[in-house]
């Protein structure tokens, strides 16, 4: 990671943290880098005008200012390529069409160099990604998951057995290029993974999801993460039956 990008990740770091602040050393495991060169950081976004704050002392670190913002960036002709190579790689995913419209939105208040570099290397990366699943199962799915909804599913299992049930979504998954909803399956009283390509209708129902979490999924392969953030997983993840 360039120096000019590490510095804006950095910023956007501390200013999620909020009120809690972060420490130098995870800092710099969050980065890869030394703790020293955190400290630079943080020092050159000082004097750039960054409000940033430090408490000393065990439990203390660094933080930006309540109600600090921060001046915009602009991203480079490469990284506005890397979202639009992300989303076209994966049109099947969660979100991907707000992620899109995102992106968009993104291109057209560049400025005009920076967005015709863009389109040019765009011209240089091709994506032949496969067909999405129906985008009325999509929305149903994205829906329930935000709103955390008991969602209804018409899905076909790997032996070819065709049931109706009540899902309380927990989290999407994506492994060896398959995506999955987990939830909870009211049918089969257990936590299921549900092949995306297998559901042939899916609908929203007006049943709240009674709370069950992340901790109950499983364990998931060695190199999956987050999106956001991470997260400690303990069982093993059993499949739709």
């Amino acid at each position: 990671m360039k120096r000019a990008e590490r510095l804006h990740a950095l910023s956007e770091v501390l200013r999620r943290s909020g009120t809690r602040g972060i420490s130098a050393e995870r800092l710099a495991r969050e980065f890869e880098v030394s703790v020293r060169t955190v400290k630079r950081d943080l020092a050159a976004l000082e004097n750039s005008g960054a409000p940033i704050w430090s408490r000393p002392g065990p439990g203390g670190g660094y933080g930006l200012a309540k109600g600090a913002s921060l001046p915009p960036v602009t991203l480079s002709p490469a990284q506005a390529v890397a979202l639009l190579a992300a989303v076209s790689a994966a049109p099947d995913a969660p979100y991907s069409d707000l992620a899109a419209a995102g992106i968009r939105k993104i291109m057209d208040v560049l400025d005009p160099r920076t967005r015709s570099r863009a389109e040019e290397l765009g011209h240089r990366v091709w994506v032949d990604a496969p067909p999405s699943p129906s985008r009325a199962v999509r929305s149903a799915l994205e829906q329930a998951m935000a709103e955390q909804r008991v969602v209804r599913l018409r899905y076909t299992s790997r032996v070819g057995t065709t049931t109706t049930r009540d899902v309380e979504p927990v989290l999407f998954a994506c492994t060896s290029g398959r995506w999955y909803l987990i939830g909870w399956c009211r049918l089969r009283d257990a936590m299921r993974w549900f092949a995306v390509s297998n559901i042939e209708r899916a609908s929203v129902t007006t049943s709240a999801c009674s709370g069950h979490t992340i901790d109950e999924v499983g364990q998931p392969p060695v190199n999956a993460r987050p999106v956001q953030g991470h997260h400690e997983w303990v069982r093993s993840p059993r499949p739709a039956s």
